[in-house]
């Protein structure tokens, strides 16, 4: 039988084709509905799980879509699931990629560089819904051992220095700092992530040690039981930066 080049897609090159793009379509829609207020995390997650799910059906009823658009002949078919192919596999690599990370973290989202006194915060404003400041001993010993090497900075440059030096740090990185307590070396800062717009608040407190200064640094998200490791990935930038910057 001669390969036919034209005619119409059949129903179910459609389909897989829609439903890559709809599960393609819905990892955005969900975060940036979040970050815009559109709707409450909880239902931009919905909407990620939901896009994993259509992304799952469009990944193996698009492959069974393939097989018969070869097996049939029917070239008029292929582009379009290939397409659907191509969304959903992306949106289960993407998806695959935060499970893979959730599950390497401990289930955690308050860390400190100080794990025995940390960082207090003081003119912070979480909102009523917002996840508890409190820095348990469990949290602790769960934090020391998923990032031993997130400590205390300690640095030969004077308190004043750091001070300053912080805030510019701060404000480089793209957090919002709403508060300088000069007077006992107190630095309070928001950050948002990118997709979802989730709020993470941000302490620095900074104490003298001889000629120079000890820095520490408190990350805690809004919301969420587990931060991906962010929360401990913005302290080490900020240490870095500060350490780059005179030590």
């Amino acid at each position: 039988m001669a390969e036919a080049t034209g005619g119409n897609r059949s129903r179910l090159a459609k389909s897989m084709f829609t439903i890559g793009i709809v599960a393609f379509v819905l990892l955005p829609i969900g975060a940036l509905g979040t970050k815009f207020g559109i709707w409450g995390f909880g239902f931009g997650f919905q909407l990620l799980f939901g896009g994993a799910i259509l992304a799952a059906i469009g990944l193996v009823g698009g492959i069974v879509a393939l097989i018969l658009a070869v097996k049939r002949e029917r070239p008029v078919d292929r582009q379009p699931v290939m397409l659907g192919l191509f969304g959903s596999l992306l949106v289960l690599v993407v998806m695959g990629l935060q499970f893979a990370t959730a599950v390497s973290v401990p289930p955690i989202h308050n860390i400190s560089t100080d794990t025995f006194d940390p960082p207090r915060f003081v003119d912070v404003d979480r909102g009523e819904n917002s996840n508890p400041l409190e820095y348990t001993r469990e949290i602790a010993s769960q934090q020391r051992e998923a990032y031993p090497d997130l400590s205390t900075h300690l640095t030969e440059t004077d308190v004043d220095a750091s001070f300053d030096r912080a805030v510019s740090i701060a404000e480089d990185l793209g957090w919002e700092v709403f508060s300088e307590a000069r007077g006992d070396y107190r630095i309070e800062a928001t950050a948002s992530t990118f997709w979802f717009g989730f709020k993470d608040d941000i302490v620095i407190r900074i104490r003298q040690s001889g000629t120079g200064a000890i820095v520490d640094l408190r990350s805690v998200s809004r919301v969420g039981q587990s931060d991906l490791g962010a929360n401990a990935r913005r302290i080490g930038q900020f240490i870095e930066r500060f350490e780059a910057l005179g030590g």
